[in-house]
C-alpha cells in the first residue's frame, strides 16, 4: 500500500495538520515535532501529493515541458538538459509529447491539458505557426521554444538557425567542397519560419556568398526527420546520378541515416563526400565516422528557458516585464565526417 499523510501522522503521533505544516515548511512547528514527522516520512517512504499540495500553496514544485517527439534525439536530449537545469531550482519536470498534433498543441497553450497543473510551461510547437500568435495568451507562466512563432506575447528562447546553417555549409566550402547536397527541406514550402525553412535559407546564403549556383536537384525534401528517411533520401540522390561532394543534413538523425546509405553504396566519407549534420546529439560522437555537426547551444537554451520561467513564476502581476527573445550561441563541431581527426 502507498503510505498516506494519515499513516505519517499515526507513526509520528501528531495531527494530519501538523504533518501538512511540516511538508509545506511552515515555520511555527517545534523542532522536535518536525524531526518526528520527517523521521516518519523517511521510515514510511511517504511522497507528498504535489497536486493537493499545490491547491494549498499555489505551487506544485513542478514545471511542464511539451515537445513534438522524444524519438528525435534533439528533443530527448533537450528534455534531459531542462530536467538538469530545473533541478538547480529544486523543480521537477513533467514531460509531454504532442506528436506534432495540432489539437494537442492547442490544448497545451490554452491550458486544457494536464500540464496546466504545473507551475509553468516550456513549449516547443511543431504544427502551430505564425498565424497562431493569438493563441499565445496563457494566464500562467509560459516560455516558447523553437522557431514556429515569433513576435508573440511570451518569452521566447531559440537558436540562430539561419546563420548556424550558413556556417555549416561554409565549413564544407572551406574544405574544398563545391557540389553540396541538402537533406531535410520541408515538402511544403509555403511557410518560412520552420527550422527546415530557416536552415535551407542559410544553406542558400552560403552558396550564394561563394558565387556557387543553387542546384535544386541537390535539395531533398524529407519529413519527418528520422534516420530511415535520411537513408532513403540519400539512396535516391545516389540513384539519380547527380554529382555531389558534400552533404548538409538538417539534423543529425538524417545525417546518420545518410551515412548508412553512403556506406552501403561504397562511398567513402569524407574522401568521396564530406558530411555535416545539425544538433550535435550524443550519438554524433560515436558514429563511424564520427559526425561533424552544428552545436546550436542546447544546454544554453535549457538553462535560459528555465531561468526565464522561474522568473515568470516568481514575479507579481504588478511587476511583469515585457516578453524577451533570446537566441543561444552556436559552434561548428568538426569531426571525422569532414576530415577532422578522431571523435571528440
Amino acid at each position: 500500500m502507498i503510505p498516506t499523510m494519515h499513516d505519517v501522522a499515526r507513526v509520528a503521533g501528531v495531527s494530519i495538520k501538523t504533518v501538512s505544516n511540516v511538508i509545506n515548511d511552515f515555520p511555527h512547528v517545534r523542532p522536535s515535532t518536525r524531526m518526528r514527522v520527517l523521521s516518519a516520512i523517511e521510515q514510511l517512504g511517504y511522497r507528498p501529493n504535489l497536486s493537493a499540495r499545490g491547491l494549498r500553496s499555489g505551487r506544485t514544485g513542478v514545471i511542464g515541458l511539451a515537445v513534438p517527439e522524444l524519438r528525435q534525439n534533439y528533443f530527448a536530449e533537450l528534455a534531459d538538459s531542462i530536467i538538469r537545469a530545473a533541478e538547480k531550482h529544486d523543480l521537477g519536470v513533467l514531460v509531454e509529447q504532442t506528436s506534432g498534433d495540432r489539437d494537442r498543441e492547442i490544448a497545451v497553450v490554452t491550458g486544457a491539458g494536464r500540464l496546466r497543473l504545473t507551475d509553468g510551461l516550456l513549449f516547443s510547437p511543431e504544427r502551430l505557426g505564425q498565424d497562431d500568435r493569438h493563441l499565445l495568451r496563457p494566464t500562467f507562466p509560459f516560455v516558447l521554444l523553437g522557431e514556429r512563432i515569433f513576435g508573440g506575447p511570451t518569452d521566447h528562447v531559440t537558436m540562430h538557425n539561419v546563420s548556424s546553417a550558413k556556417a555549416a555549409v561554409e565549413h564544407l566550402l572551406g574544405i574544398g567542397r563545391r557540389r553540396i547536397a541538402l537533406i531535410g527541406a520541408h515538402p511544403d514550402q509555403r511557410e518560412e519560419v520552420r527550422p527546415a525553412d530557416l536552415r535551407l535559407r542559410g544553406y542558400k546564403a552560403a552558396l550564394e556568398a561563394a558565387a556557387i549556383p543553387v542546384d535544386p536537384q541537390l535539395i531533398r525534401a524529407v519529413a519527418p526527420w528520422h534516420r530511415e528517411n535520411g537513408a532513403e533520401a540519400m539512396r535516391d540522390l545516389i540513384a539519380a546520378g547527380i554529382p555531389f561532394d558534400g552533404l548538409f543534413a538538417l539534423n543529425d538523425t538524417l545525417a546518420l541515416g545518410a551515412l548508412r546509405a553512403l556506406g552501403e553504396a561504397g562511398w567513402r566519407v569524407p574522401d568521396d563526400v564530406a558530411v555535416i549534420g545539425f544538433d550535435d546529439i550524443d550519438e554524433a560522437r560515436f558514429s563511424v565516422p564520427s559526425l561533424s555537426s552544428v552545436d546550436p547551444g542546447r544546454d544554453e537554451i535549457a538553462e535560459t528557458a528555465v531561468e526565464l520561467l522561474v522568473e515568470r513564476i516568481n514575479e507579481r502581476d504588478d511587476e511583469r516585464l515585457p516578453p524577451l527573445l533570446v537566441k543561444s550561441e552556436f559552434r561548428i563541431v568538426a569531426r571525422e565526417s569532414t576530415g577532422f581527426g578522431r571523435s571528440s
